[in-house]
């Protein structure tokens, strides 16, 4: 007759499943947060900034000719000399344009390379949930009816004995133990 197993780490698996549990409820929403996180960063680059130095570099040359305008201006007056804050200030709108121009080129370089970089990234994260969502799912179950089917299992008796009737090994009753 086969002999009966000895299940004794049923609570483990309650353990784990249980730990397996918590996981999945503090996973599934980090990585949704993640995804919503990628698609404000997208549309962060390709509407608010773009529009953003767009607008800026417009104000930014009107303010440029504005400013040479004035010195202009002082030049064709022959009353006074073009003065230094007039030329600072063509410098000081110069320098601001070539930001503004800067800071637009980048914006439209990471709107064209923002996809390549990340969409490999996003593709291995869509993978992971589906694993949570799905796979997880199935194996929390499983477990659950792992631990029910091992619980019946250790409840059963052996054939031929009553509970609770089979002294322990090697405590007498057995021609193994000698006094």
């Amino acid at each position: 007759m086969p002999e009966r197993a000895h299940v004794t780490s049923v609570e483990a698996l309650e353990a784990f499943r249980a730990n397996l549990i918590i996981y999945l409820t503090k996973a599934r929403p980090t990585l949704e947060e993640v995804s919503a996180d990628v698609q404000r960063m997208r549309g962060w680059l390709e509407g608010e900034q773009r529009t953003h130095w767009d607008n800026e570099l417009r104000r930014r040359h009107r303010a440029l000719e504005e400013a040479q305008a004035a010195l202009f201006s002082s030049k064709l007056s022959r009353i006074r000399e073009a003065s230094a804050a007039e030329q600072m200030a063509v410098q000081r709108t110069k320098r601001a344009v070539d930001e503004a121009e800067a800071k637009l080129r980048t914006v439209k370089q990471w709107n064209r390379v923002f996809d390549n970089r990340v969409d490999p990234l996003v593709k291995q994260m869509e993978k992971l949930q589906t694993v949570l969502a799905h796979d997880m799912v199935q194996a929390v179950a499983f477990l659950t009816q792992a631990i029910q089917t091992l619980d019946a299992y250790a409840e059963v008796a052996p054939v031929g004995e009553a509970p609770g009737s089979a002294p322990p090994e090697g405590q007498g009753g057995g021609p193994e133990s000698k006094p």
